[in-house]
């Protein structure tokens, strides 16, 4: 998700200069100066889509979000270069804070604490030979971010394979995390089912370890 919006502002700001480089220059028919001009559908255009990609941040940009529109209001012998170039501000400020981690928000904080914890456990469990519930706890952690992950992108929630699935689907990430998480699913409900003979201590070593990798890229 987060490299997902990462790789959305990289490409709007490519837009929002590829905007900029086409303006032209006009005389005015009232007073016959020369004045920069901006197809106004061009500016319509990034607008909602960086108003789109505010949103999908949530409240942690809710004082941007309202900032940007506030400054799309037309003013007094504004242009649309003007206007954009508001609107430019707003949208590197905003950009520079999520590369910094500064729109992170509290509850992704208060996951990552509490999945830390879990993912701690299983990890005692593990070096006191309690592979199976090793596994138990870290499929939780791994169905729980699953969960989470369903809710941003406005998906059902389903069984572990299933929300795989859709994830993959709309992007979320990328195949080979899909079948890497199609293969800690299989040991999670053997484990899950009392079948530890279907998977082996290292394959729980691995999963921790890939869970904990897999919190890292969802919630920072």
């Amino acid at each position: 998700m987060t490299a997902m919006i990462a790789r959305r502002f990289v490409e709007l700001e490519q837009q929002l200069e590829e905007i900029l480089a086409s303006k032209t220059h006009r005389n005015s028919s009232y007073t016959g100066s020369s004045y920069e001009h901006i197809e106004s559908d061009l500016v319509l255009n990034w607008g909602v889509k960086v108003k789109s990609l505010f949103e999908r941040l949530g409240s942690e940009a809710a004082s941007q979000l309202k900032t940007f529109i506030e400054a799309e209001e037309y003013r007094s012998f504004d242009s649309e270069v003007d206007r954009l170039k508001r609107l430019r501000a707003i949208f590197l400020a905003t950009k520079e804070d999520f590369e910094g981690g500064y729109l992170v928000s509290y509850r992704n904080l208060v996951q990552a604490e509490v999945f830390s914890n879990e993912l701690e456990q299983a990890e005692e469990l593990f070096r006191n030979s309690y592979a199976t519930a090793a596994a138990v706890i870290a499929g939780v952690v791994l169905e729980t971010t699953l969960r989470d992950l369903c809710s941003t992108h406005e998906l059902e929630h389903g069984s572990l394979n299933k929300m795989n699935d859709d994830l993959a689907k709309v992007g979320a990430y990328n195949a080979s995390q899909k079948k890497r998480i199609t293969a800690l699913a299989a040991i999670r409900n053997s484990a899950a089912h009392g079948k530890p003979e279907e998977f082996t201590a290292a394959d729980v070593r691995s999963m921790i370890d890939d869970v904990e990798r897999f919190l890292t890229a969802t919630l920072q």
